[in-house]
């Protein structure tokens, strides 16, 4: 019953992100005035909402890159990993299918394609392969951080919250910012086409960045604890 609950609330945490996320770029657009920065905010402020409704039951991951990471930390093994990642995917493509009702009744999708992410921004798969790497490593390796200090946990989600908003003002312009692959399948296995296509991209990108901020964070933590042990130690 434990573990169904913490899966049940992956599953509404990502509900919550890609509707509020995905459905402010389908409404307002990002090239309008002031679109970009509010497509930006909205998935910022959806982490920073999920996390204090949620975090206590899961750790509000609601990103498979983010499950990697606390995988390889090991914060979580691998049959939580393996559903946490299933139930938010199933949670991205309950919200993508919610955004599609919404056409339904009339609601005019400014992105053609349910924000789902794209590489055009940088002409290729490659680049946008680069950006989501680097765009991810910058996301985890926050996480990391603000996760491994209990002093900071009444603020993690701010930080976390407004860390996403930032990598978004960077991202969209260029691939519509994933840094999260149930985000990108949701979408894209409604919008078909390109965004279906070059999905790989936003599989592949941000769980290679989620592991490289790891190995990072693990490499920089281990070279700081001799030095906070000595101070403790006088």
């Amino acid at each position: 019953m434990e573990g169904l609950r913490k899966y049940f609330a992956e599953f509404i945490g990502t509900l919550v992100l890609v509707f509020m996320g995905c459905g402010s770029a389908v409404i307002l657009g990002c090239e309008t005035e002031g679109g970009h920065l509010a497509v930006a905010l909205a998935f910022g402020l959806s982490i920073v909402a999920m996390a204090y409704i949620v975090g206590n039951v899961s750790g509000c991951h609601i990103n498979p890159a983010v499950s990697l990471a606390m995988l390889l930390r090991k914060d979580i093994d691998g049959k939580d990993f393996a559903f946490y990642v299933i139930f938010q995917v199933a949670g991205a493509v309950a919200a993508a299918a919610l955004l599609n009702v919404l056409l339904w009744f009339g609601v005019y999708d400014e992105t053609g394609g349910l924000g789902s992410n794209g590489v055009a921004g940088v002409g290729d798969a490659a680049g946008a392969l680069v950006v989501e790497v680097i765009l991810t490593f910058i996301f985890v390796l926050v996480i990391l951080g603000v996760t491994s200090d209990p002093g900071k946990k009444s603020v993690a989600g701010i930080v976390i919250g407004l860390t996403l908003a930032f990598v978004h003002i960077v991202g969209i312009p260029l691939t519509g910012t994933s840094v999260n692959p149930a985000r990108s399948i949701g979408p894209a296995l409604f919008a078909g086409g390109d965004a279906l296509t070059d999905l790989w991209v936003f599989i592949v990108g941000p769980l290679a960045g989620a592991a490289a901020a790891f190995f990072v964070f693990a490499a920089l933590y281990k070279a700081k604890k001799p030095v906070a042990e000595e101070e403790k130690a006088a």
